[in-house]
C-alpha cells in the first residue's frame, strides 16, 4: 500500500460533498418505490426458468441450452448442481461464453445473507512505478450508513450476487440507463471481477442482482427469519448476458492486477419472477458519464455500497464522499480514480457518483482498496468503457 500522506486539497470538498448527496436524494425520490412497485416485482407468474431441482426436460430460455451443450454441459445435470463444477476444462472464460441460466429459488434470503466479499487488495509494490503521477493518499473518509428507505434516497444501488469457487459471493451494483430503451433499462453497471476471475479463471455463475436490498436497513437479528420481500423489495433479477474489458479477462488478478484500470462490467438482466423491465420496478437509472474527467475538474465523488468485510456486515449500504486524487499502478495505463473512504469488500463494483449539469451521472465504479481499508479506486470509463456498454445496449437491451 502507498504511504500515507497529508491532505493537500480544498476543503471546499465538504459543500460539493453535500452537493452531490442532496442530488442524489432528489434524482431518487422520484421512483415509484411504493407498494405498488413492490407488489409488481415480487408478484406474478414465473417466467420461463428452469426449475431448481426439476426434471431434465426443463426448458432454459433463450438458446442458452444450446450454448451450454455446446461446451460438452448437460443443461438438466447444470440446473441440478453441475454448476459447482469448477474445473478449469469447464470453466467457461472467453468472453463469447457467458452462460447464466436461471435456477429459479436458488437466491433465498438466507443464502444472499451469508455470502461473502470479493475482497480486493493492493499491496505497496504495485503503486511505486508511477513516474510521479499518483497523487497523496487521502485521508480516510468514514462510511456512513444511507438514509432508509433505501428506494427514496438511491433506488438505483443494489447488490450483485454470484457464486465462485470460494462460495457464494457479493459486490454492489447500479442500475444505469440505457440510450437505445428510454424508461425500460435493463442494465446494471459493476465491476469486472464481480463476474469474470480474470486471467486465472473464467466466468462466474448464478449471477443475480437484487435493487435496494435490505430496503429499510434491518438489522441481523430483524431479518432473522426475513421474508423474501423483506429482503428483495423490488425481486430478484438474473444476468442473461454479462460483459467486461477483454484487459481484465485477460491481466485481472486478484489484487486487480494489470486489469484493475479496466475493471468495469456491464449486465443485462431479466426479472427472476415478473416481466416489467428493471429501470421500470425501480424507478430510477443513472446515466453513465464515459467523459473521463480530470479529477481537477470534478468537485466530489461519492461511492455507495454495501460493504460486507469486518466492520460491516453486507446488511446495510453505505456511502463515502470526497474530493477525488489520482492512483497510477503502471505508466503504461489509465491512471484510476481515489477517494478517501473506509468501506470494505462487498462495496465492490458499486458505482461512483458525480454531479454534471445539476444531474447524478455514474463515473466510475470501486474496483481495489488496500488491506488496511482508507480509500477505493476507481477506474476512468473512457472508450473501452463505452464500447461493452454500447455492445450491451445494441445487441441485448431490447430483449
Amino acid at each position: 500500500m502507498p504511504g500515507r500522506g497529508r491532505l493537500v486539497r480544498a476543503r471546499g470538498s465538504a459543500v460539493a460533498a453535500a452537493s452531490l448527496t442532496a442530488v442524489l436524494a432528489l434524482t431518487a425520490t422520484a421512483c415509484k418505490g411504493g407498494d405498488g412497485g413492490k407488489d409488481d416485482a415480487a408478484g406474478g407468474k414465473p417466467t420461463a426458468t428452469a426449475s431448481r431441482g426439476g426434471g431434465s426436460g426443463a426448458k432454459l430460455p433463450g438458446d442458452i441450452a444450446d450454448r451450454l451443450k455446446q461446451h460438452g454441459i448437460d443443461p438438466g445435470k447444470w440446473k441440478d448442481g453441475a454448476w459447482k463444477n469448477w474445473d478449469r476444462s469447464t470453466w467457461l472464460r472467453e468472453a463469447k461464453d457467458f452462460v447464466n441460466p436461471v435456477i429459479d429459488g436458488l437466491w433465498k434470503p438466507k443464502r444472499m445473507e451469508s455470502a461473502k466479499d470479493p475482497g480486493k487488495t493492493i499491496a505497496a509494490k504495485d503503486a511505486t512505478d508511477d513516474q510521479g503521477v499518483t497523487d497523496p493518499a487521502p485521508e480516510p473518509v468514514r462510511a456512513t450508513p444511507e438514509k432508509t428507505p433505501y428506494h427514496r434516497h438511491a433506488a438505483p444501488v443494489g447488490k450483485v450476487f454470484f457464486d465462485s469457487p470460494e462460495g457464494s459471493m457479493v459486490c454492489s451494483g447500479t442500475v444505469v440507463k440505457d440510450p437505445r430503451h428510454p424508461g425500460k433499462s435493463n442494465l446494471v453497471w459493476t465491476a469486472g471481477h464481480c463476474v469474470h476471475a480474470g486471467r486465472k479463471g473464467g466466468w462466474y455463475r448464478n449471477i443475480a442482482f437484487v435493487p435496494s436490498y435490505n430496503d429499510l436497513g434491518k438489522s441481523a437479528d430483524a431479518l432473522r427469519d426475513a421474508t423474501r420481500q423483506e429482503i428483495a423489495p423490488y425481486g430478484t433479477y438474473w444476468a442473461d448476458w454479462a460483459s467486461t474489458s477483454n484487459e481484465w479477462i485477460d491481466g485481472g488478478s486478484e489484487t486487480g492486477g494489470a486489469g484493475a484500470p479496466y475493471d468495469f462490467a456491464v449486465l443485462h438482466v431479466r426479472p427472476e419472477h415478473g416481466a416489467k423491465s428493471l429501470e421500470e420496478t425501480v424507478g430510477n437509472a443513472l446515466d453513465v458519464d464515459f467523459s473521463t474527467p480530470s479529477v481537477r475538474s470534478v468537485g466530489a465523488m461519492g461511492a455507495w455500497g454495501y460493504p460486507a468485510a469486518p466492520p460491516y456486515n453486507g446488511l446495510l449500504m453505505h456511502k463515502c464522499v470526497d474530493r477525488p486524487g489520482r492512483l497510477s499502478l503502471d505508466p503504461t495505463q489509465p491512471t484510476m480514480y481515489r477517494i478517501g473512504c473506509t468501506m470494505t469488500g462487498g462495496s465492490s463494483g458499486g458505482g461512483w457518483f458525480r454531479v454534471r449539469d445539476g444531474k447524478t451521472v455514474l463515473v466510475s465504479n470501486t474496483s481495489i482498496g488496500p488491506a488496511d481499508n482508507t480509500w477505493l479506486a476507481g477506474p476512468q470509463l473512457g472508450a473501452e468503457a463505452r464500447q461493452v456498454f454500447d455492445t450491451m445496449s445494441e445487441k441485448y437491451g431490447g430483449q
